[in-house]
């Protein structure tokens, strides 16, 4: 909860920034997207499931599959952004689409993409 609290913390104030730079509703939330999405995979790995394997077998398949979802979480919050943008503010609707691929994406990533293998 930390991680993503951070993490979503960061992504707001990366909106910001970029509407202040000039960028569009839509822009800001891709950029904002990307670059906490980079933050998130390190640290979702790394400290909320405590998977500290770095060897390419391990990563490649984490990051393909990570790839994967992140496309489809992309898709969703900007077809989230362009329909509701008008009618909420970007940052609302961020907070919107990120609550909710947070309940498919936890999921996954505990069964699938960071599961770390228990030897008996």
């Amino acid at each position: 909860m930390v991680v993503g609290g951070f993490v979503y913390a960061f992504e707001l104030a990366a909106i910001v920034v970029a509407q202040r730079a000039g960028m569009g509703p839509v822009a800001a939330v891709a950029v904002s997207y990307w670059l906490g999405l980079m933050l998130s995979f390190i640290m979702q790995k790394l400290f909320t499931f405590g998977d500290t394997r770095t060897h390419h077998r391990v990563l490649v398949p984490q990051l393909a599959a990570f790839s994967g979802l992140v496309l489809f979480n992309f898709g969703f919050t900007i077809l989230m952004t362009k329909l509701l943008h008008h009618d909420l503010p970007v940052v609302v609707v961020r907070t919107l689409a990120l609550g909710i691929t947070t309940m498919w994406n936890f999921s996954l990533y505990k069964a699938r993409i960071f599961k770390v293998a228990v030897i008996d």
